[in-house]
């Protein structure tokens, strides 16, 4: 980017979370020119700091909120079929005590389970079912008086590669995704928007039929500060409820495939998830924050008490605020309806359009199970008020790495495709060590023939900068993925940071240094 660049383009999307990158696929894939600018880099904040769920949120039932159910009960298969490398079904416990009065009782949870199962279609995720907890392997880490309780479906993404997936997605189809990039200024007329974009090269100029605001916890400040009104008019209409949620990993706490849910006296739920193979993620909180800066949100000693306490109530080893080896606190940015529990707020989300001049399109909330529906919504927007009308085409499309058939045949059901693919990605790249492998294929899909390219043997690969991570790889996030720093590497792009020692990840710096 130099000082004197100038691009023209349909639609300007600022914010390189889920929605964003999303939105900026979806319009890309419809042949408008798309550019989009991410202050950080993609998935610095929110979106990497989910709880890492493709759910229909079986709680907002008791919110009445059966529309938002619905609509991410139906998504979650679609997500499921469209990157089975980097999504996987996963069945919940939620043990009962009927001694305990604070509990929802047993035919309250039968009930929510009945319509979570019938309120969308299902073809790959099995319903749900009662549970003896004595005879049932999700019942032995937990207290003898959990012995009944109730399994049902939902699903796991890797949320922060999901992210990238839809950059690399909308890149391919045309978009220009600049990270690093702030918005500095976005200035309105009648025709047009004409926008600074700031990078570490640079000033850019970008001239912009419409503008989307996909900022997430900045969606607000966004419109009160980079964004200048065309004369006379208010951008800022809305406000938002920021709302911390933070998880704290742990020892694996128990060994079997199922995650949990547990119910809280306080009426909140929290879950523990099997992570990434040696780990127990447990979470989350909600806590109403104020302040110019959502990135700069952490868990607080009150949270990790509080989710060590809660999951102690149900494990009979207790979880301690000792056994904590990583946390992370993300922002939702939840639109303000007046609710007065953080926890009530509604996560369905809301598309507002302005077309008082250039057209604006504001997203407040979301979650991340109804992204790409959200970002459907949006594309759909954009074109009424740009007056072309296109085709939706997300729906039953594949993300990046995401279409086994190639390797494997038809697909069947997404889990065992992956294995399936596990296999044939093993079979081809037969000097790749298993654990390597099944990393690789994991995270890239298909993509892994980019990664490993022309190597024969592990050598080929380059030098080995830190365990299991090869020059090639790097090279690889560093030109395909937007990769720059090591913290990209080790806690977005991957997880290895939670499996490496500090001088361990230090190597990694070394190198994004040299």
């Amino acid at each position: 980017m130099s000082d004197s660049h100038f691009s023209e383009c349909d639609v300007l999307v600022v914010g390189g979370g889920i929605n964003g990158c999303g939105i900026a696929r979806d319009l890309a894939g419809r042949g408008w020119r798309v550019i989009l600018c991410e202050k950080d880099d993609l998935a610095s904040h929110t979106s990497s700091a989910s709880t890492k769920l493709i759910h229909g949120g079986l709680r907002y039932l008791e919110y009445y909120e059966f529309s938002l159910v619905r609509k991410a009960l139906q998504e979650r298969e679609v997500l499921l079929k469209s990157a089975p490398h980097i999504m996987w079904p996963l069945r919940f416990v939620m043990p009962t005590d009927p001694s305990d009065k604070s509990l929802r009782p047993a035919w309250m949870i039968r009930l929510g389970l009945f319509m979570y199962d019938h309120l969308a279609k299902r073809e790959v995720l099995p319903g749900s079912t009662s549970v003896d907890l004595q005879a049932h392997p999700a019942g032995a880490p937990l207290k003898p008086q959990f012995r009944r309780g109730f399994v049902y479906s939902d699903g796991w993404v890797d949320d922060a590669r999901l992210v990238v997936l839809n950059a690399v997605d909308a890149r391919s189809r045309g978009a220009e995704v600049l990270t690093r990039t702030r918005c500095t200024g976005a200035r309105r007329d009648a025709d047009g928007w004409t926008a600074t974009l700031e990078g570490a090269d640079g000033t850019r100029t970008v001239r912009a039929r419409a503008v989307v605001n996909a900022a997430g916890p900045w969606a607000e400040s966004f419109l009160r500060g980079a964004a200048q009104p065309a004369a006379g008019e208010k951008l800022a209409t809305k406000h938002l409820r920021l709302v911390k949620g933070s998880h704290i990993v742990v020892p694996r706490v128990f060994t079997h495939d199922h995650a949990y849910i547990f119910q809280n006296p306080d009426k909140r739920i929290i879950f523990a998830i099997p992570y990434q193979g040696d780990y127990t993620l447990i979470g989350t909180t909600d806590v109403e924050i104020s302040g110019d800066d959502p990135g700069a949100a952490r868990i607080s000693q009150d949270e990790i008490d509080y989710l060590c306490a809660q999951a102690g109530h149900y494990f009979q080893k207790p979880v301690t605020p000792a056994d904590v080896v990583w946390t992370y606190s993300g922002v939702r940015p939840l639109l303000d309806d007046a609710s007065g529990d953080p926890s009530a707020v509604t996560r369905d989300y809301l598309l507002e359009p302005n077309t008082s001049a250039a057209p604006l399109l504001s997203v407040w909330g979301g979650k991340i199970t109804t992204f790409r529906k959200l970002a459907e919504d949006a594309a759909d927007e954009v074109g009424r008020m740009l007056g072309e009308t296109r085709t939706a085409w997300t729906a039953k499309a594949f993300l990046p790495g995401g279409d086994f058939s190639p390797w494997i045949g038809a697909a069947k059901r997404p889990d065992a495709d992956f294995e399936r693919f596990v296999a044939a990605a093993r079979h081809r790249y037969k000097w790749l060590p298993e654990a390597l492998a099944r990393r690789l294929s994991r995270a890239y899909g298909t993509r892994i023939d980019r990664v490993v390219g022309d190597a024969q043997a592990l050598a080929d690969m380059g030098e080995e900068v830190a365990p299991g991570l090869h020059l090639r790889e790097l090279v690889y996030l560093r030109d395909q993925e937007w990769v720059v720093a090591a913290d990209d590497v080790l806690w977005r792009r991957s997880k290895l940071g939670l499996h490496y020692t500090p001088a361990e990840r230090a190597l990694v710096a070394a190198w994004f240094a040299r």
